[in-house]
């Protein structure tokens, strides 16, 4: 029987809401709608599509649109400046910018030339800057403000090999002049003389990309010391895309929304590939500190983000509950009552009781709408989680408010794309099911490997590294441990994390730490207990959660490390780990924890740019604290 929206073409494609793509995912070419490479996809798509909006930015206070026939003009232009400054095909171009429609312009523009594009973290230091530049061969970068062109400005010796630097706009730079550096408006101009007398040159060069390119670099978070850069062929890309669009439905009037740095595989997928492989547009969140409110006004039809954003607006939606009426206190409690137990039922797959289902339906009506709607998911369709492990009470809560939330899995060297829960099969504490064309193995010690077209090329000239992550019979070794639930796939944890306690235990601390997280006062937790005799962790409060607490139970602090201080708060979250203990085996119970009385953000090195604790940077700074738990 065929699906709804997919008509079958022949025997070696199918159309699936109007895109035609690869039937047999296990074979290349790859091909979207005839098309083997991005940049000839992106072509197409542009002339096809023309005034449609491609995407949104907000300046002033007012939403601006952008057609795809401003997307293809501004590309163009980027490109042939580029090429007139002396860019080469395979050279490389980086980005060290926060996200807006000038990163993806870049990055589709240097991959349109045959060039390499790699992005780098806004909150990298002048001297990761460095690194990364002189470790990708980087030729140009591009930057947004005067912070990171200072950064820039610092290395200069450092970086011999690099032509220009690009800044997107002269804020704060109005008399700026330095002989390395130009500004945006001067490379469109470059590029409208060029295109002046070439008027063929830029569709030509499209035309030259193969399928076997590298399209973009992707540098690891560097966990687990200096970061590695993986090549992404164009290949990877397409598989990814067309993978995708076999389990998860878009439409052409899907609104996406991209706030996470667009130098992670994960944004770089969902804002980048996803609107040139299903024509769907993309609004850009002004800047972390507006995320909440942005997704308010834009409230888009999909929404990928990482186990902490789901955290922290289910925090925001607890604060602001604490300050409602007592009544509408009982109303939600009970409403979220009868929403869990009615997704309890759906995911038992059980018709469950008349009941429950009615009751449902009337508290959506007046309750969970207007949640939605305060969060900005009132016309969610889909919403993916990865990056990361989350808490499956936390995926339960979306799910009984009406958000269709699912945990999917994914690395940076396999484009992101592994395996998926879709709404329709969803099997919550799994990430889902493998994508069409790829495979999985659990190896003799539990871990996940992987062998799929969309598996990367290997590390930047590091041919040492690239070896050690490929078994002799080339599958792709993940360094996480899971097992399969009937066909879906349960990660247990990362294999170098797994805590062998001095009894021999060998305990996954992602489970306890997920758990420890969904509690509305943390933020984030490590469990520590390697060759020790019971296990401990160490523990980041919520700030705004438990600022709120002490101001409303008038316990005095004075800043964050005072709040941490306090033996009334030590006790608030001892409670909440006691409840996490009561749901676990004993020898998994935390026995003691340390409060990490800094407040840490992605600028600290404790912290990746995605918020994930790095445990051996973690471990080595609080040494002390955490030998204090084992005295």
């Amino acid at each position: 029987m065929k699906k709804k929206g997919m008509v079958v073409q022949d025997n070696s494609t199918e159309v699936i809401d109007g895109i035609e793509i690869n039937k047999n995912l296990s074979q290349g070419p790859f091909l979207v709608d005839g098309c083997d490479t991005l940049p000839k996809l992106f072509l197409k798509r542009c002339l096809e599509l023309q005034e449609k909006v491609a995407h949104r930015e907000k300046d002033l206070g007012i939403w601006n649109s952008f057609s795809w026939t401003d997307y293809y003009q501004h590309v163009r232009l980027i490109g042939l400046g580029l090429y007139s400054l002396g860019l080469k095909r395979n050279d490389t171009i980086s980005i060290i910018s926060e996200g807006r429609k000038e990163w993806i312009y870049t990055d589709i523009a240097a991959q349109c030339m045959g060039a390499v594009c790699s992005g780098v973290y806004t909150t990298d230091s002048a001297q990761q800057l460095s690194y990364q530049l002189s470790n990708s061969d980087s030729v140009f970068l591009f930057l947004d403000t005067d912070e990171q062109l200072d950064k820039f400005l610092n290395i200069i010796p450092e970086v011999p090999k690099l032509v220009k630097a690009i800044v997107y706009d002269r804020k704060n730079l109005a008399s700026f002049n330095h002989d390395k550096v130009i500004f945006m408006d001067d490379l469109y101009d470059i590029g409208r003389e060029f295109l002046s007398k070439n008027p063929d040159f830029f569709e030509n060069e499209v035309e030259k990309s193969k399928s076997e390119d590298v399209a973009i670099i992707v540098y690891t978070s560097g966990t687990t010391g200096a970061p590695k850069g993986a090549m992404i062929t164009q290949e990877n890309l397409l598989y990814a895309g067309s993978t995708q669009k076999h389990l998860i439905r878009f439409f052409p009037s899907d609104e996406l929304f991209c706030f996470l740095p667009l130098c992670h595989i994960y944004e770089r997928t969902t804002s980048g590939l996803n609107p040139i492989m299903n024509k769907t547009t993309v609004n850009f969140a002004e800047s972390i500190e507006t995320v909440f409110e942005n997704l308010q006004e834009v409230s888009p039809m999909y929404f990928a983000g990482v186990p902490r954003i789901y955290e922290k607006i289910h925090s925001n939606f607890t604060l602001a509950l604490s300050e409602a009426t007592n009544l509408s206190k009982r109303i939600y409690a009970f409403a979220i009552w009868v929403g869990l137990k009615k997704v309890e039922l759906d995911l038992e797959q059980s018709s469950g009781f008349l009941g429950i289902n009615l009751l449902n339906k009337i508290f959506d009506f007046l309750v969970f709408r207007n949640l939605r709607r305060m969060l900005g998911f009132d016309r969610i369709t889909k919403a993916v989680t990865g990056a990361a492990p989350i808490s499956p009470d936390l995926i339960k809560w979306y799910l009984a408010i009406g958000v269709p939330i699912v945990e999917g899995y994914g690395m940076t060297e396999t484009a992101a794309a592994m395996t998926v829960n879709i709404p329709e099969n969803n099997r919550v504490g799994t990430v889902g099911r493998l994508y069409p064309g790829s495979h999985v193995r659990i190896a003799d010690d539990g871990e996940i490997q992987f062998n799929s077209p969309s598996v990367f090329k290997g590390y930047y000239k590091n041919r040492y590294l690239t070896a050690e992550v490929f078994t002799n019979d080339g599958w792709f070794k993940t360094g996480d441990q899971g097992s399969f639930e009937n066909d879906f796939l349960k990660i247990t944890g990362r294999i170098k994390d797994i805590i062998i306690t001095d009894g021999g235990k060998n305990i996954a601390p992602a489970e306890i730490e997920n758990a420890l997280k969904f509690s509305k006062f943390i933020a984030d937790a490590m469990v520590i207990g390697d060759a020790k005799k019971y296990l401990t962790a160490l523990i980041l409060i919520d700030q705004e959660n438990v600022e709120r607490h002490a101001q409303e139970n008038r316990i005095q602090y004075s800043d964050f490390n005072s709040l941490c201080k306090s033996d009334k708060i030590k006790k608030l979250i001892d409670n909440e780990v006691q409840k996490v203990n009561d749901k676990v085996a004993r020898v998994e119970q935390i026995k003691k924890f340390r409060l990490i009385d800094v407040l840490l953000t992605a600028d600290d090195d404790e912290m990746t740019a995605t918020m994930k604790l790095k445990r051996g940077i973690v471990e080595k700074k609080y040494k002390s604290l955490i030998n204090s738990m084992y005295k």
